[in-house]
C-alpha cells in the first residue's frame, strides 16, 4: 500500500512525526511525504524536520503565502499532478489548515481515499477559516481519526457513518511526551534572563484578534499591563507582526517594560518556554492541548474552543479578549492557580500506534 502524507504548516509537523515513525513497523506500507510549503520560513517549517527527526519531504510544493483562496488554489494546482503521477492508495491529511482542505479536495475528485487525522474537532464558529476546513475535510474523508470522544460524537451528529470513525487519541501528545525532556534541557528561559515559574508566554494570530486594529491595540494595552505583574515572552507570528506594524504599535511594544518580543521559536525552544511558564495566554488551538499535558494554566483569548476536554480538566479557561476581563482573569490566576484533573482519555503517547494499526489493516476497495 502506498500512502501520501500531506503537511503544510507548523501544527501539522508534530502530529505526522510520530505517525511516520510508527508506520515503520509495517513494511508493506510505502510512505511518501509532501510538504505544501504553506509555512516556509526556517522557524515555522525547516527547523521542525530537524528537531522532530522527520524525514525530509519527498516533494515540496513551495506554495508560499497568500489569501486563503490563493493558497488553497495553488496547493490544488500543484498537488493534482502529484496524485496522478504517484497513484497512491490513500492520502493522509492532518489538522485544519489550508493544505488539509486543498489536498483533500484534489484527492476526492480523483477518487483517492482520504484519511483525516484530528477529525471531528468543532468550535461551532464558522467565522473561523479552520472550522470550514475541518467540516469539508471530514465530509470528504474515508477514515476519520478523532483525538477525543467529543470529536467522535460531533461526527456522528453530522451523519458520518460510525464505521468510518476511529477514536485514537491525540497524536500531538505522542510527540510532546517524547520532546519534553530535550526541550527542558535547553533551558530556553535563560536566553531571556527568566526564572522557571516566574513568567508568562503569549501567542496571538487569530484573525478575530489581530485583524481589527482597535481590538488588537486594546489587547496589546492589556498585555503591557500584565507584563508589569510578571514578564511576558511574546514570539510574534509573522502575520501578527505585520498587523502590529500597520497599527503603529510595534515600536511601543518593543519598549514596554516586562514584555519580551522575539521571532517565532523552534519547536523545542518554544516547548521549553511553555513547560516552565506560570501562565500561557493564547488564541491557538494546539497550545491549549499542549499546556493541558504540561500542567501549565492557560487562558484562551477566544469565545469558543475546539478542545472542550482542556476546559473539563481545568487546565484551560476561555476568556474574552476584552482587555478588562483579560486583566482580571490573569490577576485571579496569579492568586488562585487552576486545580487540574488527569489528562484526557487517549492522550497517552500511543495514539500514533493506534492510527498505524488501523492503516495497516485497511485495504482499498
Amino acid at each position: 500500500m502506498k500512502i501520501i502524507h500531506v503537511v503544510g504548516a507548523r501544527p501539522n509537523f508534530m502530529k505526522i512525526a510520530p505517525l511516520l515513525q510508527s508506520l515503520q513497523a509495517y513494511p508493506h506500507i510505502t510512505n511518501y511525504l509532501v510538504h505544501t510549503g504553506q509555512h516556509y520560513d526556517d522557524n515555522m517549517s525547516a527547523i521542525f524536520f530537524r528537531e522532530l527527526n522527520l524525514p525530509m519531504p519527498d516533494l515540496n510544493l513551495d506554495v508560499g503565502s497568500g489569501s486563503h483562496a490563493q493558497q488553497t488554489a495553488q496547493i490544488m494546482l500543484r498537488f493534482e499532478p502529484v496524485l496522478t503521477s504517484q497513484r497512491p492508495d490513500l492520502v493522509v491529511v492532518v489538522g485544519d489548515v489550508n493544505s488539509t482542505l486543498a489536498s483533500s479536495l484534489v484527492a476526492a475528485k480523483l477518487h483517492v481515499p482520504v484519511a483525516h487525522i484530528e477529525a471531528g474537532l468543532r468550535s461551532f464558529d464558522r467565522s473561523m477559516p479552520e472550522e470550514i476546513n475541518r467540516i469539508v475535510t471530514d465530509v470528504l474523508s474515508t477514515l476519520l481519526f478523532t483525538p477525543s470522544r467529543s470529536a467522535s460524537r460531533n461526527l456522528l451528529a453530522e451523519g458520518i457513518p460510525e464505521e468510518k470513525i476511529h477514536f485514537v487519541g491525540n497524536l500531538m501528545v505522542d510527540n510532546l511526551l517524547n520532546a519534553v525532556p530535550p526541550a527542558k534541557a535547553r533551558k530556553a528561559w535563560e536566553r531571556f534572563s527568566l526564572q522557571p515559574g516566574h513568567y508568562a508566554v503569549l501567542t496571538l494570530h487569530r484573525a478575530s484578534n489581530v485583524d481589527e486594529p482597535e481590538k488588537l491595540l486594546g489587547l496589546m494595552k492589556a498585555i503591557r499591563e500584565i507584563a508589569k505583574l510578571l514578564p511576558v515572552v511574546f514570539p510574534i507570528h509573522p502575520r501578527t507582526a505585520s498587523r502590529l506594524q500597520a497599527a503603529g504599535d510595534l515600536h511601543i511594544l518593543t519598549a514596554s517594560a516586562g514584555l519580551i518580543l522575539t521571532e517565532p521559536l523552534g519547536y523545542l525552544d518554544f516547548l521549553s518556554l511553555l513547560s516552565q511558564a506560570k501562565l500561557v495566554l493564547t488564541d491557538s488551538g494546539g497550545i491549549q492541548a499542549e499546556t493541558t499535558v504540561l500542567g501549565v494554566p492557560c487562558l484562551t483569548m477566544r469565545q469558543n474552543t475546539e478542545w472542550p476536554e482542556t476546559l473539563e480538566t481545568g487546565a484551560n479557561r476561555l476568556v474574552s479578549p476584552d482587555p478588562d476581563q483579560l486583566m482580571a482573569e490573569v490577576t485571579r490566576i496569579l492568586v488562585h492557580p487552576f486545580e487540574q484533573k488527569p489528562r484526557p482519555e487517549g492522550w497517552d503517547g500511543l495514539a500514533a500506534q493506534r492510527v498505524a494499526k488501523v492503516l495497516s489493516d485497511w485495504s482499498p476497495r
